[in-house]
């Protein structure tokens, strides 16, 4: 759930060969968000296999997402209607445009940035562990308002063959109506070598073992809103959270790695990269996130020798 690459050469209501560009607006609400519970594996690697066109499709056009409270979404969120009714529209309402300025101090180091180390504490034995991310083919993307509502992410791809160590995932996250929490991986060449979950650890086991693809990363972000002072579950929500941290398990993001995907240049590109396993292909893109405010288990992050944290909910450059 990203918005349009500010940097990009096209505006979203920019004309192209006299037509104006189709848009794609998606507003997300269930009025049974448990529908899908008791899926087997197979039955959900499925479901992500045939929304994954679909989702594809929305990314190829100008677009916008947003979420519409029910009282069935509230229920599973463990608040009262009126409460939760409230934080959604008032969290989806409020201007983003500052997150931007915000945002333009991380973009540079991101761009020249080759690694990002993670550092997280896993809470049943105290380890710290270490998490290498590659990458230096992506350039930052910063979402401010342009896609999302709620909004406030800066993100990009990362090289999908490299990714090496562990890391541990503490906020919970909700993908087809069930509740996967306290997550913890490790990698070795790019790939999930071992994982498990305090809670659904069978739903992590059906998305990491979807195919190929969603054993790999296909995104590192920084949440920037800190607005969003109560954590959802919802992935629109959960992952913009001022002071987290979330990695995406499957597919990469296309414009984080060229300008335009939709020249011929950068199809070109993009397939060289796809040959050479940097951008990873996947029927999966499922966000997870670690809490680096006071209480999380998030300890540090370095992008080469610069040191992020956050600051009353923005990630800021220590120094």
């Amino acid at each position: 759930m990203k918005c349009w690459l500010a940097r990009g050469p096209k505006h979203p209501l920019e004309q192209i060969s006299g037509h104006l560009l189709a848009k794609y607006v998606e507003v997300l609400g269930s009025e049974d968000p448990g529908q899908f519970m008791g899926l087997t594996a197979e039955q959900s690697q499925a479901l992500a296999a045939a929304d994954r066109p679909f989702a594809n499709i929305r990314l190829s056009k100008p677009w916008v997402i947003t979420l519409f409270p029910t009282a069935a979404s509230a229920e599973q969120e463990g608040l009262d209607f009126d409460t939760y009714r409230d934080f959604v529209v008032d969290a989806s309402t409020t201007d983003p445009r500052p997150l931007l300025e915000a945002e333009k101090k991380l973009a540079p180091v991101i761009d020249d940035g080759q690694l990002v180390r993670i550092v997280t504490e896993h809470p049943k034995d105290g380890r710290e562990l270490v998490l290498e991310v590659d990458i230096a083919h992506g350039h930052a993307v910063m979402s401010y308002g342009l896609r999302n509502f709620p909004d406030g992410e800066i993100f990009t791809s990362p090289n999908a063959n490299t990714t090496e160590g562990e890391i541990f995932v503490d906020l919970p996250v909700n993908y087809g109506g069930n509740d996967i929490r306290g997550i913890y991986l490790r990698f070795e060449g790019g790939k999930i070598v071992e994982y498990a979950a305090d809670e659904g650890h069978e739903h992590l086991a059906a998305i990491i073992e979807t195919d190929e693809g969603s054993h790999r990363l296909g995104e590192v972000a920084l949440g920037m809103n800190p607005g969003l002072d109560r954590v959802l579950k919802n992935p629109l929500f959960v992952e913009k959270v001022g002071g987290t941290l979330h990695i995406a398990i499957g597919l990469s993001y296309e414009e984080c790695y060229v300008d335009d995907p939709s020249s011929e240049e950068g199809k070109a590109e993009i397939e060289a990269l796809v040959a050479a396993g940097v951008v990873n292909r996947s029927a999966q893109h499922v966000d997870i996130v670690t809490d680096f405010r006071p209480g999380g288990c998030g300890r540090s992050v370095h992008v080469d020798g610069v040191e992020l944290a956050p600051r009353n909910g923005v990630w800021e450059v220590v120094g």
